[in-house]
């Protein structure tokens, strides 16, 4: 066979379906109304304290426990993804010496083994980084790599496979940053520069250049779980550095800062969620001395406190997630 390009389309006469090509193989097109059981999210990575390359995934619009879905390529955590409908992609990470500037991707409406998708940027700078997409555009920013925090902004365009180009750069180095996007917007919130802050910095997605002040969280915090639809951004726990319970939400299409949502059900730090159109889900995190496995929904546009959903497959922290129906879609 000739080489196809990653991202073809072909109608397959035999099955009558309308197919593309992952770069692996051909699979056919999944929308969200189309997916088996309504939209998924899943979780990557992690440590427990255990290194971690396992990947979970939950319908999102169903309660219960999570899934095997496969593996990473490297076992790692503190990576960071994102998602178009059909792809996810994880980014970055740390298994100690080594410091990740990978990105893999799956299939999300199929299970299997990550595949890899090029690299970030700039090596060595890629522990508590942060990620968000639109339908398109995959985008990685901030980070830390010994012995400074980073102010870049890396992008991809997801359907295709490569290295990251150079977006531009948040308002301040910093790690631990938290991403979730609107079709048109990448909100990036919290870090730490190392002293933990509260700031807010926007991007247009589809454009390039530095990222530009939006407001504030309620308070400081660092390694914050971050989810959308395409109108409000919520943000789930987080350390000051000690750990939080709150949830805080913004309007994503204006400018100003963050207001209370709820609380999840316990405090806990480098959680990881995603969302639905409907739904923000929260899974994993740290309650000292244990990485736990709880996942727990919100309802985004009902101001309320956090509700369980089921357990991860193992607990963890420093795990990152994606779903092929949030915000930013």
């Amino acid at each position: 066979m000739s080489e196809v390009p990653s991202g073809a389309m072909r109608f397959n006469s035999d099955s009558q379906k309308l197919e593309y090509w992952d770069g692996a193989q051909w699979l056919q097109v999944s929308t969200r109304e189309t997916l088996t059981g309504g939209p998924r999210g899943l979780w990557a990575g992690g440590a427990s304290p255990t290194l971690h390359n396992i990947i979970d995934y939950v319908t999102i619009a169903t309660q219960g426990n999570a899934i095997d879905f496969g593996d990473l390529t490297q076992t790692r955590f503190t990576l960071a993804g994102c998602a178009s409908k059909t792809r996810g992609l994880w980014g970055g990470g740390y298994q100690s010496p080594a410091e990740f500037n990978i990105i893999d991707y799956v299939t999300i409406a199929s299970t299997g083994n990550a595949l890899d998708f090029g690299d970030l940027n700039a090596p060595s700078y890629y522990r508590f980084t942060s990620s968000l997409s639109d339908s398109t555009r995959g985008l990685w920013a901030g980070g830390y790599g010994a012995p400074s925090r980073k102010n870049t902004i890396d992008f991809v365009t997801i359907s295709s496979t490569g290295n990251a180009s150079d977006f531009g750069d948040l308002t301040a180095a910093k790690a631990g940053v938290s991403g979730c996007s609107s079709p048109t917007r990448g909100i990036f919130a919290g870090g730490d520069t190392p002293t933990v802050i509260n700031n807010i910095d926007y991007v247009t997605i589809q454009s390039t250049g530095n990222a530009v002040n939006f407001g504030t969280l309620t308070g400081v915090r660092s390694g914050v779980a971050a989810c959308s639809n395409s109108i409000r951004g919520v943000f789930g726990g987080g350390g000051t550095p000690t750990a939080v319970n709150i949830i805080d939400f913004i309007t994503i299409s204006t400018l100003g800062n963050a207001q209370d949502f709820g609380d999840l059900t316990s405090a806990r730090q480098q959680v990881s969620a995603c969302a639905s159109s409907t739904r923000g889900v929260f899974g994993g995190g740290y309650i000292a001395p244990v990485n736990v496995n709880t996942i727990e929904f919100i309802t985004i546009s009902t101001l309320s406190n956090a509700t369980d959903f089921g357990d991860l497959t193992q607990g963890r922290r420093a795990l990152a997630s994606l779903s092929n129906a949030h915000g930013g879609l």
